[in-house]
């Protein structure tokens, strides 16, 4: 499963489970990761992971810093410390 980036909505999604989304908004050169969501018939099998794993990959790409607003968010880059470099 691999998720898709829709840059005119603001989030990553897996189009293979209902609602399972990464949103986020920009600005000054950041990037504010604000909900990760996955439908309770689906958590448990890494999705938010990959989620959030394509959109600070994305983010790092593009020269983003990563403001952690959704408390998913922050508590994965905790554990994978590679992506605290890029917190703001």
């Amino acid at each position: 499963m691999t998720p898709q980036h829709e840059p005119d909505r603001q989030r990553f999604t897996l189009p293979s489970t209902p609602t399972s989304v990464l949103d986020y908004s920009l600005g000054g050169g950041r990037v504010t990761f604000t909900h990760t969501g996955v439908p309770p018939a689906y958590r448990g099998q890494g999705l938010a992971a990959q989620l959030v794993e394509a959109g600070l990959q994305w983010a790092q790409a593009e020269g983003l810093k990563v403001v952690p607003a959704c408390s998913y968010v922050h508590v994965y880059i905790q554990r994978h410390p590679r992506w605290q470099p890029l917190v703001a």
